[in-house]
């Protein structure tokens, strides 16, 4: 029987509005961490190891516009989780401003409204997996978005990284701005974890575990 999990909202540091003045280059992370998992936190480690940024935000999006007609957890339950999935690490934080805030989640609306927060001397990198990068045509104004936040891109299995003359006949000079990262890549997806659970089956160490024992005390994912 594992250890109850107590419902204790406890305030997290409000992204966009940075603690250390040397907090220079933040990364933003968003997703729909349904449930957030370890190869999330190894794409915000890698991104921040190799580009040295001083903090990675975790967004979690509440109506992920690319996942229309999908069933998904409630909102409280997904922040929850990934506040269970960075805590301790004073690396991570966490942003609430898309479940805040009414109407789909997109990406753009949320870099100028946390550009706005952390104004001009922060210097801000959209974090997204190869994956993202392959489907950016579906996203809202995805040559806007490049103006506006330089991109990091991590390496995810199944999707191989684009080579820099694919980036330049899409993207022209403006590619200059997209950091391709090399380093190992998980084989973990929420999609994968969600059928694991539903089947009756043990996620240790894919998800940390304190998301983990939320996911059994919640019974989330679980058929019928």
């Amino acid at each position: 029987m594992g250890r109850r999990v107590t419902l204790l909202f406890v305030a997290p540091r409000a992204a966009g509005r940075p603690e250390a003045p040397g907090a220079a280059r933040i990364g933003i992370l968003g997703g729909t961490f349904d449930p957030p998992h370890v190869g999330h936190l190894w794409l915000a480690t890698l991104a921040a190891d190799s580009m040295g940024l001083d903090r990675v935000v975790f967004m979690p999006a509440a109506q992920p516009p690319h996942k229309r007609g999908r069933l998904i957890s409630r909102t409280s339950d997904r922040v929850y989780m990934t506040r269970l999935a960075i805590a301790g690490d004073e690396a991570f934080d966490l942003s609430l401003i898309e479940t805040e805030r009414p109407g789909p989640s997109y990406t753009i609306d949320s870099v100028d409204e946390l550009r706005r927060s952390y104004g001009p001397d922060v210097e801000l990198y959209l974090v997204m997996a190869a994956d993202s990068l392959a489907s950016i045509d579906t996203w809202r104004e995805p040559d806007a978005l490049l103006d506006r936040i330089e991109w990091v891109v991590g390496p995810r299995p199944g999707t191989d990284l684009p080579d820099r003359s694919a980036l330049e006949e899409r993207f022209g000079a403006a590619a200059s701005r997209i950091h391709l990262l090399d380093g190992p890549s998980l084989d973990v997806s929420a999609s994968a974890i969600r059928r694991w659970v539903a089947a009756g089956h043990s996620i240790g160490y894919l998800v940390p575990r304190g998301v983990e024992e939320f996911i059994r005390e919640r019974g989330l994912y679980r058929r019928g």
